[in-house]
């Protein structure tokens, strides 16, 4: 499943009937920024227990931190290896 934006993305997120495994969230996207997405996700008890991995070009440590403290579970920086995508994605949704 993909979404253009934050808006979007919980769209198809509610639309889907089947429990999703992971979500992988931006921070800086229109309509809905990624802290925004994660907090939607985090107060909806249907979503408990899904991971949220945040990728982006945000490296400061404060910008983590509040990501954190929205719910979110993993953190990576654009660019990346696929290869680390995929062993971090392991590691928060085994």
């Amino acid at each position: 499943l993909q979404a253009v934006d934050g808006e979007d993305g919980i769209d198809v997120l509610e639309k889907q009937h089947d429990r999703v495994d992971l979500v992988i969230t931006d921070i800086n996207m229109p309509k809905m920024d990624g802290y925004g997405v994660i907090r939607h996700i985090r107060r909806q008890q249907r979503y408990n227990g899904i991971p949220v991995l945040v990728l982006t070009t945000e490296s400061e440590k404060e910008k983590r931190n509040v990501a954190r403290e929205a719910g979110a579970t993993g953190w990576m920086v654009k660019p990346f290896d696929p290869e680390r995508l995929i062993a971090t994605i392991n590691k928060v949704a085994p």
